[in-house]
């Protein structure tokens, strides 16, 4: 073998020599160049505006679709705008209405006022004396004239017994002076004695007339006193707690007295009203009307009592702007409580035959007071009225209403002029586009 045949072929040991190269250099992605580069971003934005154009048309497609089977809230439709073609009918708003009827609309006033007593009597002795007997229990109802407590009546009883002994004594001494009056009278007659014991005599009568008259009124005083140890309500009422017991020695004149009587049935209630009010009211008294007054309680849902109007204060309170006044209630259940705060309502005047709607009807608007009247159509229109008298449920139309007419109470926030309502009992409507069904297409095109 030759040395020739044992060396490798001059390639053949070049790529032996040469090292490997590693696999991931194989694969290793190539490197965009800059214009490349700038052709992949142009392409990325027309990518995302063809997804804005589609997702843009997509949207108007579904809308112009509802609108199209009649169902949709759009008053137009497709191309053809408001009743073209392919347009849907709007949904009527539902509403509530009533009728602009005929009533006597009351006049009031209204006011915050605090419960007074008719009557409050502190209950003083008119005598001194021991307390030997209370008669009433606290709380309890009494009458007039009725007993509250009695005074040791027995030192005025004694001085009742003086008083009539010193009368009887002085009427004997007057009749014996009459006798002897009489007697020298006819001595003067006779010319038997002087004059001036005559007229000493007659002198003498008339002291004692007089001693009997002071007698008169001293047992009358002392059966006066008498009466007072026996002490009685003045008023009718409901006696307070007890501030004496029996027992007590109590003076006449005591500012605390035996007790405290508060007259409820009648009682008052003392209100404030505006001063704007007073001259409707003044010109009612002067009329000779009674003006019906209401007594509620704060919620003014529950009446207390029902009376009347008495009178008002002389004089307007400058600070408030508000005149007192005052009104009468039989309080024959109780339901008024001095010093209670009750809302009183007066009826100052009734307007007859007066066209009313409900104060929910009236709305205020740049023009003034409008209404929405229900025309037969369906429809409604604005129309400008001029209210008067309100009260809690009505509302007087002076001018731009008639009787009979229809407005609209609930839902007119969401009107205009021209609008088509629709009524409570009105059935939904849901026409069907494209088929001829849809009854309440105003184009009544296909979707």
């Amino acid at each position: 073998m030759h040395d020739d045949d044992l060396t490798p072929p001059a390639g053949t040991l070049s790529a032996q020599a040469e090292p490997a190269s590693p696999a991931w250099i194989a694969d290793e992605p190539r490197r965009f160049g800059g214009r490349a580069r700038v052709i992949s971003w142009i392409a990325g934005l027309i990518g995302l505006l063809l997804l804005i154009a589609l997702a843009v048309f997509l949207s108007h497609h579904a809308a112009s679709s509802g609108g199209g089977q009649g169902g949709g809230r759009h008053r137009g439709g497709g191309g053809g705008g408001p009743g073209g073609p392919g347009g849907g009918a709007a949904q009527p708003t539902t509403v509530g209405i009533a009728e602009a009827a005929i009533a006597d609309l009351p006049v009031q006033a209204e006011a915050l006022g605090n419960v007074t007593p008719a009557a409050t009597v502190t209950v003083i002795p008119q005598v001194s004396g021991t307390i030997t007997q209370i008669p009433f229990k606290e709380g309890q109802l009494v009458r007039k004239g009725q007993t509250v407590a009695v005074i040791d009546p027995r030192p005025y009883r004694a001085l009742l017994l003086q008083a009539q002994g010193a009368l009887v004594r002085d009427k004997a001494q007057l009749e014996n002076a009459r006798v002897l009056l009489r007697r020298d009278q006819t001595l003067l007659a006779q010319d038997s004695i002087a004059r001036q014991d005559v007229d000493t005599q007659a002198a003498l009568v008339h002291q004692y007339e007089g001693t009997i008259i002071a007698d008169q009124g001293a047992v009358q005083t002392a059966q006066i006193n008498v009466g007072f140890t026996n002490i009685v309500s003045p008023v009718s009422g409901r006696i307070g707690l007890r501030v004496v017991d029996i027992g007590n020695y109590i003076a006449s004149g005591a500012s605390t007295g035996v007790a405290v009587i508060t007259t409820l049935q009648p009682i008052d209630v003392e209100f404030a009203i505006p001063q704007q009010q007073a001259p409707a009211i003044q010109k009612r008294i002067g009329q000779g009307a009674e003006i019906p007054a209401i007594a509620l309680d704060s919620t003014r849902t529950t009446t207390l009592d029902t009376g009347r109007f008495s009178t008002l204060n002389n004089q307007v309170d400058t600070t408030t702007g508000t005149i007192k006044g005052k009104a009468r209630f039989p309080n024959a259940d109780f339901q008024l409580y001095p010093q209670q705060f009750v809302n009183v309502r007066l009826t100052v005047d009734t307007v007859k035959n007066a066209i009313t709607v409900i104060p929910s009807a009236v709305r205020s608007g740049p023009d003034g007071s409008f209404v929405w009247l229900l025309k037969p159509d369906r429809t409604v229109t604005e129309r400008k009225v001029k209210t008067g008298v309100t009260n809690a449920d009505k509302v007087q139309i002076t001018d731009g209403l008639a009787v009979g007419e229809t407005v609209i109470t609930d839902g007119g926030d969401r009107l205009t002029e021209g609008a088509k309502v629709a009524l409570p009992g009105d059935k939904p409507t849901t026409g069907v586009g494209g088929k001829g069904k849809g009854k309440h297409h105003r184009g009544g095109g296909a979707g």
